[in-house]
């Protein structure tokens, strides 16, 4: 499940990067998917909608094991 999380990261990672930002995977535990964002995704206002209505829900789609995406 890792590297299916991984791969569909690298699908969603230029989007982030072009706002001066990133994602990177921190731990899969029981269906949770554990991310910290960097860059200027780490302090923006808009981070929590990013990483659920973006992140978690484009991984929920790919990955149907996938139950939830949490900033760490």
């Amino acid at each position: 499940m890792k590297e299916k999380v991984e791969k569909t990261l690298e699908k969603i990672r230029p989007a982030l990067v072009a706002d001066g930002g990133n994602v990177e995977l921190v731990d899969i535990e029981d269906g949770v998917v554990k991310v910290r964002l960097t860059g200027a995704c780490g302090g923006c206002p808009m981070a929590q909608m990013t990483l659920k209505m973006g992140i978690e829900r484009i991984l929920k789609k790919e990955i149907p094991e996938v139950k939830e995406v949490v900033a760490v």
